[in-house]
């Protein structure tokens, strides 16, 4: 079989059971029992914790005789610390399945959790770094089943097979993952989303065309997670500006939760540079993950400019954009982003350059460098970062 076919025939991800639309957690009792759950441990983020969609969630699960508790002990960037936290709270509950609650920060601490809370003593988290067939060292049947409840429409993680989680010792982030981590059912209610600040609406919205366009653009085969990223992004066009000027408006709500898990079933075929440096930045300067995709994404584009020049014009065309091509792709992205109020430098977020040798190669050994366009060496991505910084385009 060819290397073409190889990449092809790569596993989706993509639950096996999917509620969409207005309305659908209200169903999240049942589906927890569906699941066999009678103890589930809702894992959401501080933030999130006290507002009323939770304890109304928390409400449901107990007038149905769920024995639901609530751990929010989840930092932005989830670190090693608290997955190990949910993880004595998950075994010192007696729970027996996880509810991940919130945005790509919970959702991933939760699937790590879950992943990891019953497992055999002394294995750890990151043994099952996404290196080789590390995943194996898990015992597939202890994983905890998962239902997913996004709040954010950007990370995408509630149709992924792993989680980004902080090595605090090193000071870098880990993909952690494992076939069975995807979570088993996943509740897309547009109202959860609601209430989300426009900022964060931005920078979340943002993050998920980056998955798309850095799906859109990686060289691997894959003729159906190619078409899936190019809906995606031709939805965000539609829906994002209009998510951020009116947050009640619940046809861009869901449009907006569709788009992002449209993007993470579509970065199996890759992601790239945008990723490989904003991984770094996020572990280094605890940086909003989807702002960094955000602002890195022109430049990026722009570094691989001779590579990606044919997807750009299919781009540019698909989206009805003048004179299609590269060019016109990032003079998009940069009024999107100008009408959305993104910065348009790292400097803007107190990141400078001090760092720039560590974190190019950083870049480099992040998992995402290796689908990118151009295979940057430490050198490029230390001047794409500085670029980044500094503005210059």
């Amino acid at each position: 079989m060819s290397q073409e076919m190889n990449q092809f025939t790569m596993g989706w991800n993509y639950p096996s059971n999917m509620l969409t639309g207005v309305g659908r957690i209200r169903e999240l009792p049942a589906t927890c029992r569906a699941l066999g759950m009678r103890a589930p441990l809702l894992v959401t983020d501080p933030g999130l914790a006290g507002l009323p969609m939770v304890e109304a969630c928390v409400s449901a699960c107990q007038a149905d005789g769920l024995g639901i508790a609530v751990f929010s002990q989840i930092k932005g960037n989830p670190t090693g610390k608290n997955v190990r936290d949910g993880m004595a709270a998950f075994r010192d509950g007696g729970h027996d399945g996880v509810i991940a609650f919130g945005g790509g920060s919970g959702l991933d601490a939760a699937k790590a959790v879950a992943l990891m809370a019953n497992q055999r003593e002394g294995l750890s988290l990151w043994s099952l770094e996404d290196v080789g067939v590390n995943w194996k060292h898990a015992d597939a049947d202890a994983i905890a089943p998962v239902v997913a409840v996004p709040t954010t429409a950007g990370t995408g993680s509630e149709v992924g097979r792993a989680s980004v989680i902080t090595d605090e010792a090193e000071h870098v982030k880990r993909i952690i993952f494992h076939p069975r981590m995807l979570p088993a059912t996943v509740i897309l209610d547009p109202e959860l989303t609601v209430g989300l600040p426009p900022a964060m609406t931005a920078a979340t919205g943002m993050d998920a065309l980056s998955h798309c366009l850095e799906a859109w653009c990686a060289p691997n085969y894959h003729p159906m997670a190619e078409g899936i990223a190019v809906e995606g992004i031709r939805r965000i066009d539609l829906n994002l500006l209009r998510a951020y000027r009116d947050g009640s408006d619940l046809e861009a709500r869901m449009n907006m939760l569709v788009a992002s898990s449209m993007g993470a079933t579509a970065f199996q075929r890759g992601l790239g540079a945008m990723h490989a440096l904003a991984h770094p930045l996020g572990a280094l300067f605890d940086a909003h993950h989807g702002t960094l995709n955000a602002i890195l994404m022109p430049y990026v584009l722009r570094a691989n400019e001779r590579a990606i020049g044919e997807p750009m014009v299919r781009l540019g065309r698909y989206l009805d954009l003048p004179q299609p091509g590269t060019s016109a792709v990032i003079d998009w992205v940069l009024d999107l982003r100008e009408r959305l109020a993104i910065p348009h430098t790292l400097r803007e977020l107190r990141i400078d350059t001090r760092q720039a040798d560590k974190v190019a190669r950083m870049a480099v050994a992040d998992p995402s460098s290796a689908s990118n366009p151009i295979a940057f060496s430490a050198d490029q991505y230390r001047q794409l970062f500085v670029a980044a910084v500094e503005g210059r385009l």
